[in-house]
């Protein structure tokens, strides 16, 4: 075993073009979004709340992508049994709403990106947009 790894991480300007790309792609919907992006900790590297988003969805958001980052699956994958659970043992902090997903790039597990403040599949295609702005693999 050695006491270093070498790894992969998210820079400001991926951070950037994800935030970017998913507003543009809200934008075309028409459904103002929430967007969270966080390391593969779960500290937060970029957010935005657009104008006309729901409040609380920012924090949704955020347990998004930190579910997807603590996981490494789509938040919308923890199954329904612990899903209570999981948010109450974590105080808010996970969640199993639909929304969430892992940046892997390399197959290594940068982060998470989670959106909110639309219906699921909307959600979904945000994450989807800003993943595909860096070419980070798709889910």
């Amino acid at each position: 075993m050695t006491n270093f790894r070498s790894t992969k991480e998210l820079s400001h300007t991926a951070v950037m073009i994800m935030l970017k790309a998913g507003v543009e792609h809200a934008e075309d919907m028409g459904q103002p979004q929430c967007i969270v992006i966080v390391d593969a900790s779960g500290v937060t590297l970029g957010e935005i709340r657009m104008t006309g988003s729901k409040l609380l969805s920012l924090d949704t958001a955020r347990a998004k992508a930190v579910t997807a980052a603590s996981h490494g699956i789509p938040s919308g994958m923890i199954p329904d049994s612990v899903r209570l659970a999981v948010a109450t043992a974590t105080g808010g902090k996970g969640t199993g709403l639909p929304g969430g997903l892992p940046i892997r790039y390399d197959g290594i597990l940068l982060g998470g990106i989670g959106v909110g403040s639309g219906a699921p599949d909307q959600d979904v295609a945000v994450a989807c947009a800003a993943l595909a702005a860096v070419g980070a693999e798709p889910i």
